[in-house]
C-alpha cells in the first residue's frame, strides 16, 4: 500500500461507515476516536519529559502538547499521579503556572478526569447567559448513561448542589423540562425488536400535540425514546404529513425551546453531523468559539471525533484539519490540529 492510499484509507472507511449507518457506533471498530491507547507508553519518561518542558530555560509547549495529546486519557491520569509521587508537586498546578490562555484551558482539560471536564462545562453553561443553555442540551443528550451518571455526581461533589436544582434555578418551561428530564438518563435503550405499532402511536400522538398544553408529549418522545425508535418516528412523520419533524418544530415552538428541539432531533439523526455543524458554527465567528472548539474536540476525540470528521467534510467540502489550521491562531493551534490527527483528502 502506498503512502499516499494510507493517508487516504480512514477517510475512506468512515465515508463508507456513515452511509452504512455505523458511523456513529463505536463497538464496529472498537473506535473511532481519533486519539488512542499509546502502546509504548513508559510513565517515567512522560513525567521526566514534563517536567524539563515546565523547568528549562523556556517553558516547552511543544512538548508538553506532543506527550498530552498522544495518551489516553487513562494514561495521562497515570501520568498526573506519578508526577505527583516523583515531584511532591501537582501537575495540573504546575501546567497552570507555566501556561496562559488557550492553551492552559486546553491542557487543564485534558488533564481533568473526564466526568470533571463535563461537570464543569455544564455548571458554566447553566450559569451563563441563555445562549449558552445550548451546552446543557449537548452534554446531558450526547454522554453515554454510566458517563452522565459520574458527571452529575461530580457536578454535586464539586459545586455542593444537584445539576437538577442549578437546572430548576437558572431555566424555566419546556427548556427546564427538557433539561431535567434528560438529567434524569432514563432514555429507552435499543432492543432489537422494531415496535411499529408505537411508532405509529408516537406520530400520531405529536401529530395531534399543536394546541395549548401539548408539550408534555414532545417532552415525554424526545427525552425518553430511544434514537433508533425516534428516527422511524421521523421518517413516519414526514410520510404522513408530507412535511418533517423539524418543520413541526420551527411552526410549533419559538426560543430556547425551538432551539433544544431542534438539537435533540439533530443528535437522534446523527450525532456525529450534529458536533459538525457546531465546530463549523464555531470556526465561522469572526473570532473562532475557542470553547466549543476545545469542548468537542477534547470530549470527542476518545469516541468518534473520526466520524465527525468525515460529516464535517461530507457537508462543508473541508476538512476539519484545514478549517482549524486557517482559522485558529495562537499556541492553542498545534494542539487542536493534534486531537483533530489528520488531513481527509
Amino acid at each position: 500500500m502506498s503512502v499516499s492510499t494510507m493517508k487516504t484509507a480512514p477517510s475512506l472507511i468512515q465515508e463508507i461507515l456513515s452511509y452504512l449507518g455505523l458511523a456513529n457506533k463505536t463497538a464496529a471498530w472498537g473506535t473511532l476516536g481519533t486519539l488512542r491507547t499509546f502502546l509504548s507508553f513508559t510513565v517515567d519518561k512522560d513525567v521526566q519529559r514534563l517536567l524539563r518542558a515546565i523547568t528549562g530555560q523556556g517553558v516547552d509547549s511543544n512538548a508538553i502538547v506532543a506527550v498530552l495529546t498522544n495518551r489516553s486519557r487513562e494514561q495521562r491520569q497515570l501520568i498526573s499521579r506519578a508526577f505527583q509521587e516523583r515531584t511532591q508537586q501537582d501537575l495540573l498546578k504546575s501546567l497552570r503556572a507555566a501556561l496562559s490562555g488557550n492553551l492552559e484551558k486546553i491542557v487543564v482539560g485534558l488533564l481533568q478526569p473526564m466526568a470533571q471536564f463535563d461537570a464543569q462545562e455544564l455548571r458554566t453553561a447553566l450559569k451563563a447567559s441563555d445562549s449558552a443553555k445550548d451546552v446543557a442540551i449537548e452534554i446531558l443528550a450526547t454522554r453515554a448513561p454510566p458517563r452522565l451518571q459520574e458527571c452529575l455526581t461530580v457536578y454535586k461533589h464539586d459545586f455542593q448542589v444537584e445539576a437538577e436544582e442549578d437546572i430548576k434555578s437558572e431555566t424555566s418551561g419546556i427548556l427546564q423540562d427538557l433539561l431535567l428530564a434528560l438529567a434524569k438518563g432514563a432514555r429507552e435503550s435499543y432492543s432489537g425488536i422494531i415496535d411499529y405499532n408505537l411508532a405509529e402511536q408516537d406520530v400520531q400522538a405529536l401529530h395531534q400535540a399543536e394546541g395549548p398544553n401539548t408539550e408534555g408529549t414532545w417532552v415525554l418522545l424526545f427525552t425518553q425514546r430511544n434514537p433508533v425508535h425516534l428516527i422511524r418516528v421521523f421518517d413516519q412523520y414526514q410520510r404522513y404529513t408530507g412535511y418533517e419533524l423539524e418543520e413541526a418544530i420551527q411552526n410549533r415552538f419559538h426560543g430556547d425551546t425551538q432551539v433544544a428541539l431542534l438539537s435533540l432531533a439533530s443528535v437522534v439523526r446523527n450525532t456525529p453531523s450534529y458536533f459538525a455543524d457546531k465546530l463549523h458554527q464555531a470556526l465561522q465567528e469572526t473570532e473562532p468559539k475557542y470553547q466549543v472548539l476545545m469542548r468537542i474536540l477534547i470530549s470527542r476525540c476518545e469516541t468518534d471525533l473520526l466520524s465527525i470528521r468525515t460529516e464535517f467534510k461530507k457537508k462543508f467540502g473541508k476538512s476539519l484539519y484545514s478549517s482549524l489550521q486557517d482559522t485558529v491562531k495562537g499556541d492553542c493551534q498545534s494542539a487542536f490540529l493534534a486531537l483533530c490527527r489528520a488531513e481527509d483528502i
